[in-house]
């Protein structure tokens, strides 16, 4: 028998961890094509951050609580749901609403969890995973040989994107706050690992790849980097942009991208309709999850929170120092 209601964390108004409070709402029921997760674990993500800053409002329909991923047993199921069942054990994308005892997802971007992996390690795997595959290997055409360069290697996207480049035959260079970050993403694979306090990226790149430059670049910094990615990119090179920690508007000089014949390009995950994330479950369950399995892959986990400690679980990741992905959990 399911409860009534259920624990969430709420957003009291705009602004730091302290507005994050515990709250009780009503279980929410499974649509048509949704199937309803007891949340195990969900992973928090940057865009959390920026919501609970009231700076990234959900989609219309969307719940407007925290949280876009979730692992856990399906315990309910809409009509016309068929791959899922009562007691399955999945992870899921969500347009929000993980930071709960009970979520929705639609079935077309659940995924029965990867043998061998923890309910915390499965619920950092959604957003992430998405995330890197459409902006690596789908909008910058990441191949086997390729030198990628990944800024903020230390993040739940930088150890993702530094895993999977390599598992598939790519040469992956990071860049980081600090010596112990730079470590711990060469442990992961990465080639270089550049302190940007130290050391020009731009100039670690060039000698790095023998003046070859990076052929994708995935960066979230914006500001002063997106110049210098231009700079250190390869000729035909993919730049991709995710976000933009250090600002969106620059002044930059689009010759160097005429004349080395690059793309410049970026995207948002959450605002991508439920078909096009639809086929990227389909690929990332063909391609990801077989690599997953082999042990090629494994989400590297900072810290994990009780759901209602949410506030802690947002002090860790507004610090700096974090590597990884933090995880509240239910139990």
């Amino acid at each position: 028998m399911l409860p009534e209601t259920m624990t969430v964390i709420d957003v009291r108004e705009p602004g730091g961890p302290e507005m994050l409070t515990p709250a009780t709402r009503p279980l929410p029921e499974p649509k048509e094509s949704e199937v309803l997760i007891t949340v195990a674990a969900a992973g928090i993500n940057r865009p959390d951050v920026l919501q609970r800053q009231g700076l990234y409002p959900p989609p219309k329909g969307a719940s407007e609580l925290l949280g876009l991923e979730v692992s856990g047993p399906v315990v309910a199921v809409g009509e016309s749901v068929t791959r899922f069942k009562p007691g399955d054990f999945v992870c899921a994308l969500v347009n929000g609403g993980g930071y709960a005892e009970y979520a929705v997802a639609p079935e077309a971007t659940t995924l029965l969890a990867p043998q061998g992996l923890s309910a915390v390690e499965a619920a950092a795997l959604p957003e992430t995973i998405f995330t890197v595959w459409h902006n690596v290997f789908e909008r910058g055409g990441l191949k086997e040989g390729d030198w990628l360069l990944v800024h903020g290697g230390a993040s739940g996207i930088g150890t993702t994107a530094i895993q999977l480049g390599t598992a598939f035959g790519a040469k992956v260079i990071v860049t980081v706050g600090d010596d112990t970050k730079a470590e711990a993403c060469e442990t992961l694979g990465a080639v270089k690992a550049i302190n940007y306090r130290e050391e020009d990226f731009l100039e670690v790149v060039k000698a790095v790849t023998g003046k070859h430059g990076a052929d994708v670049i995935l960066d979230m910094v914006g500001g002063d980097y997106i110049e210098k990615n231009i700079r250190a990119a390869a000729l035909e090179g993919r730049i991709v942009q995710i976000a933009f920690l250090k600002g969106s508007k620059v002044d930059i000089d689009l010759m160097r991208l005429m004349m080395r014949r690059l793309t410049l390009t970026g995207s948002t995950l959450r605002a991508q309709t439920d078909a096009t994330k639809a086929r990227m479950a389909t690929v990332i369950e063909e391609r990801i999850w077989p690599i997953i399995e082999s042990g090629k892959y494994k989400p590297v986990i900072d810290s994990t929170f009780a759901l209602t400690d949410a506030v802690e679980a947002h002090k860790r990741i507004d610090d700096p120092s974090h590597v990884g992905k933090i995880v509240l959990t239910t139990t």
